[in-house]
């Protein structure tokens, strides 16, 4: 017998677990190694007041399905559920709220004159806008900078108070810093076809299905990481938390004499300076400095890069007793727009983007007004790509004192440190967005120099881009090409794999077949 190949997987967030349950399913022995006490990276949960709240990923795109499908093929289809209606706001420098208009991309509007266009932006924000359908046609060419194409297009008001505030929100990164191309798949080809900005947000709104772009899981996005992990103990994954890889390398073998050779797996992981772990193939998941100082050694390329910076973001999570949200007065939540130099402003918000997820999500009202009908969770996003984060200097109490006051700037409701009963505080270092201007042709180079080094992968948001759409898929093809060595390794041997017992048989008969 011959005994199935191991792959280590070094990373237990959303993409290490993905890429470790894919080759699990398929027979292949894996063992998962993560740093910290949790697996699920940026998929995390606490629970706060009695509640179990998501303190990190709360949802994922539903474009192309992937990740529903893993959801299916988890068991999980019956927990899937989607946002209430009430759609986001925008809140204005000037201290002004109003709905985000919904005929949009990335806050950019298919219909400048549209009420809830000119509710945000005014009238003479609409008409210069509106210019964009009569300015010279958009020829063919590609559009980079997203926000100095929506600028050149439609003006500063749209700009900075409608896309702003959205990609702040989603990529914590200002327009200027993101690639059309990567920000919004498909709106280059619909800017040559259309021949106005509007009209090609207006032709992609129109192709686009109809139902919610996001989904998330009853009883909080972590379910799915639980999942994970149950189904990868069934499949008697061995699984290491807590503890982490110092050094990969390269087995070699002692020439003694009179030593008996025997074949040698293809790296050494020393875990925690002292132990190691043998493994035929590795897949690394981990973020972007991590990988760099694990593979460094192992490629000049790599050696040569250092890390990028990313911004750290600060989630203040509060459970608040307050008959004031029941109205859900601002819908599901709040895109702070940041004043522009010399602009009148109300009281400033540090905030960057508020989440009421009571309102977001039913079965997270109906578990927090189970006993207190009342009771509301609210998230605070704090922090950016290249802005100081200032919660980061704040104790507990200052960062919820903070939080409270924005929130009640942000809601326009009247809250106060009193009727907080539960506060929970939740920093990530982030990773570049997928979409920033550069950054996937830089990845794709890394990738490139870590496959190089043979029979290795890597995968993780910092090569794909942030968010669980984005994330699976890249782990998915990871896993994929370690499977493919695999295969390859077993035919290379003339070994057939038994499907009951998982393991190998050499057999060297002319009719046989490997697959």
């Amino acid at each position: 017998m011959i005994e199935p190949r191991h792959v280590l997987v070094i990373g237990g967030g959303v993409a290490g677990l993905t890429a470790a349950l894919d080759c699990a399913r398929v027979g292949i022995r894996v063992t998962l190694v993560e740093k910290a006490e949790r697996a699920g990276g940026s998929v995390a949960t606490e629970t706060v007041a009695g509640i179990r709240v998501d303190t990190g990923a709360e949802s994922y795109a539903t474009r192309q399905g992937t990740v529903r499908k893993f959801v299916d093929e988890l068991g999980l289809t019956d927990a899937v559920v989607r946002p209430a209606a009430g759609g986001a706001w925008v809140r204005l420098p000037t201290g002004v709220s109003a709905p985000l208009p919904k005929a949009g991309l990335l806050g950019i509007p298919s219909n400048p004159l549209a009420d809830d266009v000119r509710r945000v932006i005014g009238w003479r924000g609409a008409i210069r806008a509106y210019l964009d359908r009569i300015r010279p046609v958009l020829t063919i060419g590609l559009e980079h900078n997203l926000g100095a194409l929506v600028e050149r297009r439609m003006g500063k008001a749209v700009l900075e108070s409608l896309v702003a505030p959205v990609t702040r929100g989603v990529y914590s990164a200002d327009p200027a810093d993101l690639d059309v191309t990567r920000a919004a798949p498909g709106l280059n080809k619909a800017l040559t076809t259309a021949g106005s900005l509007s009209g090609a947000v207006a032709l992609l709104r129109s192709a686009a299905p109809a139902g919610s772009n996001v989904e998330g899981l009853r009883g909080g996005m972590y379910t799915l990481v639980e999942a994970m992990l149950d189904e990868l103990r069934r499949r008697e994954a061995q699984i290491l938390l807590g503890t982490a890889v110092v050094e990969l390398s390269h087995p070699t073998t002692d020439d003694d004499a009179g030593a008996e050779h025997v074949p040698l797996a293809r790296w050494r992981a020393v875990i925690d300076d002292e132990r190691t772990l043998d493994a035929d193939y590795v897949i690394v998941a981990t973020p972007e400095s991590a990988t760099l100082r694990l593979l460094a050694p192992l490629s000049s390329d790599l050696a040569a890069q250092q890390p990028l910076e990313t911004p750290t973001v600060e989630l203040a999570t509060l459970v608040l007793d307050a008959p004031e949200l029941d109205a859900m007065p601002r819908g599901t939540g709040v895109l702070v727009a940041e004043a522009a130099a010399g602009q009148r402003t109300s009281r400033e918000v540090t905030a960057k983007a508020l989440t009421h997820s009571t309102a977001k999500w039913q079965w997270l009202a109906d578990e927090a007004t189970r006993e207190h009908p009342h009771r509301h969770v609210v998230r605070l996003s704090y922090g950016r790509l290249g802005q100081p984060n200032p919660s980061l200097d704040l104790d507990d109490d200052g960062l919820r004192d903070l939080a409270v006051s924005d929130a009640a700037e942000i809601l326009g409701v009247p809250l106060t440190v009193d009727q907080v009963v539960g506060f929970t505080r939740t920093r990530w270092v982030g990773t570049l967005p997928g979409a920033a201007i550069g950054q996937r042709e830089r990845a794709e180079r890394l990738r490139n120099a870590a496959v190089a080094i043979g029979d290795l992968d890597v995968t993780g948001g910092w090569l794909s881009g942030t968010g669980l759409a984005s994330v699976v898929p890249d782990a998915l093809a990871a896993s994929s090409r370690i499977r493919h060595l695999v295969a390859s390794s077993y035919l290379n041997e003339g070994v057939v794999i038994d499907p009951h017992t998982r393991t190998g048989m050499n057999d060297t008969s002319p009719d046989v077949n490997p697959s």
